[in-house]
């Protein structure tokens, strides 16, 4: 009895299976019985047989045996085993499939002659082979299941072996595009890979892979690096006030319109103090409904009579103290602390002449005159960061432009950077040194000067990082101690009310002290006036101001 290698039919006699193989499989479409191949021709079949199921040509050996020995058919019998006696098995697909394909060579033209007038002995014996093929049945050695053909035995038996590799943990390494099974990883991912390079048209190394995962990797960081840095840009832009949400105006409005909503607020009442404020606008003149007035004379008075602990008190000239509003909460410090400034310098017969508008102005007015500021020239680093535009936002200023401002006005000042910390626990002596300096430059070092003395020259804009406050005094202890008299705009009205009150300015003045252990940020800068302009002067300002530098100390 013999089997085909390729289907597993069995057939009687070799002239019968030469005539099998020639109509079952060579003159029709080859196709792998093992998997979905199909459309191969005979060699490219048998080489795939042997090399991708070498474990399912074993299997083929093992039913073969099984069915052979079901059948009542013993080894001996079939001829292939003749040359390995008590083997068995049948010898592997690819031998057999390269033996049958040689008989085929050599005996095509006898097959054709066969099948064209097959001898009457060959048909007589090829009928009763196919007869008794229908008439046999296969019995499953595992579970004893009766099949019709070998071919239907070998598919159940592939089916118990299927579920004992699932039950021992294996699993079958198949093909996702094509659903070839692979015997081990290696050829499966090699498998795969001529997949993927067949579909990229050209092959990729795994070197070249590699980077393209790292591009890949490196774009979609680089991405949510710039996201990232988006909302921290538009985080700090709702914190300096530059997101759009509008200005001292549209924020005052706001305070009031919620003011109204909570009852706090007469509805006819908001439309007075919105008229009223709008008013002011116009004018560019500040209301004056957060200034207190005479804060540095009254604090002249105070000493006279009290601080016996201070061996020295040194004052600037009379200074207003402007707070913040409903309209600059949060954001208007910078702007307050300049109104502070500028009534001190309408004071002074030294500065009135260059200042025109006698009056303080508003906060939006002063917008205004930083713009033009820039227009004319002055810190063009810093119109661009704020891209040139401060009027309807909440932006914050610092010291450079203070000093900007300044400058239009026609009136010298200097920047002086303490970059650094110079004492001990981040303290700045120096800066309280330079602060003593400033206040004694007028002074008669032949004379011994008296306890208090209130000067003439304006006070001081000190900036750190998120506020500002204006320095109008500074106080020398027995021991040879310094300390700060600081304006804040963050103190309210009633807080400098107890201070102008003989009752209370005691207690009061606690709040204005600032001794070293007080200024532990990390930068200090400090505004100072020092004189007025001429006209040449201005101009040289400006042109100097292309890169603005501060003095830095130390």
């Amino acid at each position: 009895m013999l089997t085909c290698d390729i289907c597993g039919e069995e057939i009687l006699f070799e002239e019968d299976m030469k005539t099998h193989i020639l109509l079952s499989h060579v003159e029709n479409d080859m196709h792998c019985p093992l998997c979905s191949l199909s459309g191969v021709s005979y060699d490219e079949l048998c080489f795939h047989i042997s090399s991708a199921h070498p474990e399912e040509q074993q299997i083929s050996q093992t039913v073969t045996h099984l069915t052979s020995t079901s059948t009542g058919t013993s080894a001996s019998m079939l001829p292939e085993q003749s040359s390995s006696p008590g083997s068995g098995c049948v010898p592997p697909v690819k031998t057999s499939a390269i033996s049958t394909k040689k008989t085929r060579q050599t005996s095509a033209s006898h097959c054709n002659n066969d099948i064209n007038e097959p001898k009457p002995e060959h048909k007589k014996a090829k009928q009763q082979t196919q007869l008794s093929t229908k008439n046999e049945l296969f019995t499953c050695p595992l579970c004893g299941l009766v099949c019709s053909s070998s071919f239907l035995l070998q598919e159940h038996v592939e089916l118990h072996l299927e579920e004992k590799n699932a039950a021992t943990g294996q699993s079958r390494l198949e093909c996702p595009v094509c659903s070839v099974v692979c015997s081990d990883d290696d050829l499966l991912q090699k498998h795969v890979e001529l997949h993927l390079d067949h579909a990229a048209g050209s092959p990729v190394s795994d070197l070249e892979l590699a980077r393209q995962l790292q591009q890949q990797e490196e774009e979609q960081r680089r991405k949510q690096e710039e996201a990232q840095e988006e909302r921290e840009f538009k985080k700090l832009q709702k914190q300096f006030g530059l997101d759009g949400s509008g200005g001292y105006g549209r924020q005052m409005e706001k305070t009031m319109e919620r003011a109204v909503a909570r009852g706090l607020l007469e509805p006819a009442e908001f439309h007075c103090k919105r008229a009223e404020m709008m008013a002011s606008l116009a004018s560019g003149v500040d209301d004056c409904r957060t200034r207190t007035q005479g804060v540095v004379r009254t604090l002249n008075e105070y000493y006279q009579t009290a601080g016996r602990e201070c061996a020295h008190v040194w004052l600037s000239a009379d200074t207003d103290h402007y707070c913040s509003s409903q309209g600059d909460k949060g954001w208007g410090c910078g702007y307050r602390n300049f109104q502070m400034l500028l009534s001190c310098l309408h004071s002074l017969d030294k500065y009135s002449p260059v200042l025109q508008d006698k009056a303080v102005h508003s906060i939006p007015r002063l917008q205004n005159l930083i713009e033009e500021a820039w227009q004319q020239g002055l810190d063009p680093q810093g119109a661009s960061h704020f891209n040139q535009r401060l009027q309807g936002t909440r932006a914050w200023i610092g010291a450079t432009e203070i000093y900007c401002l300044l400058t239009s006005l026609q009136i010298s000042a200097r920047i002086i950077d303490f970059h650094q910390p110079t004492g001990p626990s981040n303290t700045h002596p120096r800066l309280f040194e330079w602060v003593k300096h400033y206040f004694c430059q007028t002074s008669d070092s032949s004379r011994l000067p008296p306890r208090v003395v209130q000067t003439t020259l304006p006070p001081l804009y000190l900036q750190h990082q998120g506020h500002s406050r204006t320095v109008v005094g500074l106080e020398q202890r027995k021991n040879g101690s310094l300390c700060l008299l600081v304006l804040d705009p963050g103190s309210t009205v009633s807080d400098m009310r107890k201070l102008m009150s003989r009752d209370s300015v005691a207690t009061a003045i606690r709040h204005i002290r600032k001794f070293p252990s007080s200024l532990k940020h990390k930068q200090y800068q400090v505004v100072a006036v020092q004189g007025v302009l001429s006209a040449e002067e201005k101009q040289i300002s400006i042109s100097n101001s292309g890169t603005l530098c501060a003095e830095r100390i130390p």
